[in-house]
């Protein structure tokens, strides 16, 4: 017997492939082509075979030649056999041959453009993701697949700038409390620092921190991805800001700073996950607390539904946090929403801790995230440093 390993053969027999199938696009279009010219040139030969000499001697005894000799009528029948053989196969290599020159300018046409989308994708796959198709301008299908795939390049470039911008904060946000624990720990190496109570409630604080900031990090990610599990239903926007004033207003009472809200005449309804707006509008009035120094006041306003510029048939419902804080300058305002941005060091000298708030710089963003994937905007405005905020929210309503 011998030990050497049997070799694992496939039992399937592969079947040889054909000239056929090692065409490209273009040599078969080619193909196809001048097969429908040749049935088609064979099908005329054929019928007009069959039909025409009949017709043709039909037509010569009613022209007043009925008494013709069988001899006659057999080299007159022949002579137009001969004819239409000739002209039918002068003209159908011609057509053939004009055909052919048609068929390859088109299957040249069409498959160019083929080849060029398979080479963006391609470059896609290998992570090239600046690569884009060009509208080959063939109709509205290759036109639609140019467009699909421009858009999944897009979506694949923004996914790898997340992840290199996630690996990057995540980088350097880790390295601060994970210098703290390590000194820490090697404190207590070193007999500087007891292990005693306090130590080990040190400790614990740094960890939850770590552990805070990783599910920051992923809330933020999942909210830029648009990865975000909803649960939309119909809900009354002055209702979800009241859920977020009640959870704020203990810490705001703290900090002294006065939360007030305006419900407004009307009651806008919005199709939508309640925990998720209600979470955002946590964060944004996170930030102003953050902002908004001791003696200052929030307001919480709700407007709407009002017409919707851009779509007259849709409405809009506003929700409105503005604030008499520190404010920022114009330049500021699309970097509010960047993960890890700090426009300044918060001012009520308290930072709020528990689910929904965010002392990381990430809370605007994932407020942003979560009004977007709701088909909503926000948006920020500030006259200038000193001069207070204003965020707003605006969501699609129902008329």
């Amino acid at each position: 017997m011998s030990d050497a390993p049997e070799t694992a053969t496939d039992p399937t027999p592969r079947r040889p492939r054909s000239s056929f199938s090692r065409l490209g696009l273009g040599g078969r279009l080619f193909a196809a082509m001048a097969l429908v010219v040749l049935t088609g040139a064979g099908t005329l030969l054929a019928v007009s075979l069959l039909v025409a000499p009949a017709v043709f001697m039909e037509h010569l005894s009613r022209a007043g030649a009925p008494n013709l000799t069988p001899a006659v009528t057999t080299h007159v029948d022949r002579a137009f056999t001969q004819a239409t053989l000739i002209s039918l196969g002068t003209g159908t290599l011609t057509a053939v041959v004009a055909a052919g020159l048609v068929t390859w300018l088109v299957a040249r046409r069409i498959a160019t453009p083929v080849s060029d989308l398979a080479l963006v994708t391609g470059r896609l796959a290998n992570g090239v993701y600046e690569a884009r198709a060009a509208d080959p301008r063939l109709g509205p299908e290759f036109a639609a697949l140019s467009s699909s795939i421009n858009a999944l390049a897009t979506q694949l470039s923004t996914s790898e700038d997340t992840r290199r911008r996630l690996l990057s904060d995540l980088g350097h946000q880790l390295r601060t409390p994970v210098a703290s624990l390590e000194a820490t720990v090697e404190a207590i190496g070193d007999h500087v620092l007891p292990m005693d109570e306090a130590t080990l409630t040190t400790l614990t604080d740094q960890v939850g921190q770590l552990h805070r900031l990783v599910a920051d990090i992923e809330s933020v990610s999942r909210a830029e991805e648009r990865q975000l599990a909803l649960d939309p239903q119909p809900a009354a926007l002055a209702d979800l800001a009241q859920r977020a004033v009640a959870v704020m207003l203990p810490q705001f009472r703290a900090a002294g700073v006065e939360l007030e809200i305006q419900p407004g005449g009307q009651r806008p309804t919005v199709v939508v996950d309640a925990d998720r707006i209600v979470e955002a509008l946590l964060n944004v009035l996170d930030n102003a607390l953050r902002h908004t120094p001791g003696g200052g006041q929030v307001v919480v306003r709700l407007d709407g539904p009002i017409p919707d510029p851009d779509e007259p048939r849709r409405v809009l419902a506003t929700l409105v946090v503005a604030d008499d804080g520190e404010g920022f300058g114009p330049e500021q305002a699309p970097l509010l929403f960047r993960r890890f941005y700090r426009a300044g060091a918060p001012t009520s000298g308290r930072a709020a801790a528990g689910p929904g708030r965010h002392g990381s710089g990430i809370g605007l963003t994932i407020a942003r995230g979560i009004v977007e994937a709701h088909h909503g905007t926000i948006s920020a405005r500030s006259d200038g440093p000193g001069r207070g905020a204003t965020f707003t929210i605006t969501l699609p309503a129902r008329p």
